[in-house]
């Protein structure tokens, strides 16, 4: 079957819009016609294999009404000892690629999901129709794509999601990955090396996490007023691009910035940061990125297109279920109660929803719940004439902070709240902490230099730009709007206590979990409600900074 990348080549550039990009112009009636074959089609081959029937619970359904009546809703536990075991013999299709969980674990130190072929050839497709929309200016505007645009390599190997992700978009459109040649490099050392090749190369693209972004963005702000030109001489291509880059700094009476440098074409960011980032990684690189929402276990779920708003859902990998937040929270307290699902022609617009996603294609995940609360923000996309409900990323279910006076906080809404009180922060961690009867809000923070800080002064801070992100998000269940004091009853009451911490703890803490052998994906901790164990080991780096100041003074 032919593919992004040879319709590209034949400079047929309506048909590669349509196969990648065709579902933006789906009504919401088609879009369901297209899951509910698909699923159909996926309950035959549940049918028929081992896997599929125990997940099933005996169930043969012949409807969709019947499948979401009588399958249960499943989580990883289910499919234990298959999955981890990767048996092959009793999934429902062939296996392209067996894939591990990068993030949350859930009890499961490592979470195997299998891709199958025809999968893998559907993801293949969405990817390149991601990279479209990331790069257009309007409605099927390819001009701007070609073949071999040097592309940051900034995710995982191919065991993860995001590295097989990368890969198939890779596949998809043929760019070239920077650095050329890093499999084998640890993570940090392949992005310094990748920025480095992108000096005397070129930089026309970038996936991955937005912080990253920021961070390469405040170190070239910052060295850019002492740049070693000897190091440069091993790459005289090199020299013309950052002479042109300090003059257009010059120009700007500013300190010099990656889009001085580079005109980078398309920039697709993933994870809870993007939404936080996106404009300080606009003002940096000079283009907004693209917010994607995609995981190990289904591949792309959604995505931003080209106005960079809410996401639109993808029909063809996946098929969606959504649990309503008040079914989850009855959920939560009686685990043994089923909660109800609607569809996406049924959702509303403000909800709060849980995800639940039955892989098509001859994937093995069925009514399987990822974990993730999603926000349904509008019906349709009005301004591009999307006829599809349209999401943003809400939390993780089971990371919500819930305080009286302050509401249920989620890891997105704390991350926002410091990012706008302009704390100079390296990183941080939040959980719920209760004295008697009294809950509060503990925030670690390690800040980024070394001037001294008020913990009282960032707690009202923080808890300012809380005030402020309620009357947008409105996530205070507790709050009667229309009378202010929640949040100053919140600050006299300080139900947000500040811990510092010393410099270099975070990366102590990456360093010591490299050495235990952890995984990419588990090599910093949750922003979210860290486990005793993590905080304990904080606590320990915490303490051997204390101790190595004072020997230092000494």
């Amino acid at each position: 079957m032919i593919g992004p990348v040879e319709l590209l080549r034949q400079d047929r550039k309506d048909e590669l819009w349509l196969m990648c990009c065709g579902f933006a112009d789906l009504s919401l009636e088609q879009f369901m016609v297209i899951q509910k074959r698909l699923l159909l089609e996926e309950i035959e081959l549940l049918k028929s294999c081992e896997l599929g029937r125990k997940v099933m619970g005996g169930a043969i359904p012949d409807t969709v009404e019947e499948f979401r009546k009588h399958v249960p809703l499943t989580t990883y536990a289910d499919y234990c000892p298959e999955l981890p075991e990767r048996r092959e013999d009793v999934l429902p299709a062939k296996v392209a690629r067996w894939i591990r969980t990068s993030g949350y674990s859930g009890g499961h130190e490592t979470k195997w999901v299998p891709w199958s072929e025809r999968f893998a050839e559907e993801c293949r497709k969405v990817l390149a129709g991601v990279i479209l929309s990331a790069g257009c200016r309007e409605r099927g505007d390819v001009s701007w794509l070609k073949e071999h645009l040097k592309v940051l390599y900034t995710v995982g190997s191919m065991d993860y999601g995001s590295g097989i992700m990368a890969y198939l978009g890779q596949q998809a459109i043929n760019f070239d990955f920077l650095p050329s040649s890093g499999d084998e490099l640890p993570f940090t050392d392949k992005i310094r090396t990748g920025f480095a090749e992108a000096l005397y190369q070129g930089l026309d693209g970038f996936a991955g996490l937005p912080y990253v972004l920021v961070a390469v963005g405040e170190q070239i702000k910052q060295q850019s007023a002492k740049i070693d030109l000897g190091s440069l001489l091993a790459h005289p291509k090199a020299l013309p691009r950052l002479a042109k880059g300090l003059i257009k700094s010059k120009l700007a009476h500013r300190p010099m910035l990656p889009k001085d440098l580079w005109s980078v074409k398309a920039i697709i960011g993933g994870g809870t940061d993007s939404a936080i980032f996106e404009e300080r990684v606009e003002e940096m690189w000079g283009r907004r990125p693209l917010e994607l929402y995609a995981g190990t276990e289904g591949g792309v779920y959604a995505t931003q297109t080209w106005d960079y708003e809410g996401m639109t859902f993808v029909p063809n990998l996946n098929f969606f279920e959504f649990i309503p937040e008040e079914e989850h929270f009855k959920w939560q307290l009686d685990h043994s109660y089923q909660p109800k699902t609607v569809l996406l022609d049924e959702v509303k617009a403000g909800g709060n929803y849980e995800i639940v996603i039955t892989n098509l294609h001859g994937g093995p995940l069925v009514r399987f719940r990822i974990g993730d609360m999603i926000r349904i923000t509008s019906l349709r996309n009005e301004k591009l004439n999307i006829d599809i409900p349209q999401m943003i990323f809400y939390s993780r279910a089971d990371d919500l902070i819930d305080i009286a006076s302050l509401g249920r906080l989620t890891e997105r809404i704390i991350w926002e709240a410091i990012e706008n009180s302009s704390i100079p922060y390296v990183e941080w961690t939040a959980h719920k902490e209760v004295n008697g009867d009294r809950a509060i809000l503990r925030l670690y923070l390690e800040l980024n230099d070394d001037r001294d800080a008020s913990k009282e002064a960032i707690a009202i801070a923080v808890s300012q730009e809380l005030e402020k992100l309620d009357s947008r998000y409105h996530y205070n269940p507790y709050k009667i709007y229309g009378t202010p004091n929640d949040f100053e009853s919140a600050i006299d009451s300080k139900l947000i206590e500040v811990t510092l911490l010393p410099r270099g703890t975070f990366s102590h803490y990456v360093s010591q979990r490299q050495a235990e052998g952890a995984d990419l994906g588990h090599l910093k901790p949750p922003h979210i409600n860290p486990s005793d164990k993590i905080l304990s080991l904080l606590s320990a780096e915490r303490v051997a900074a204390v101790e190595s100041e004072v020997a230092s003074v000494r």
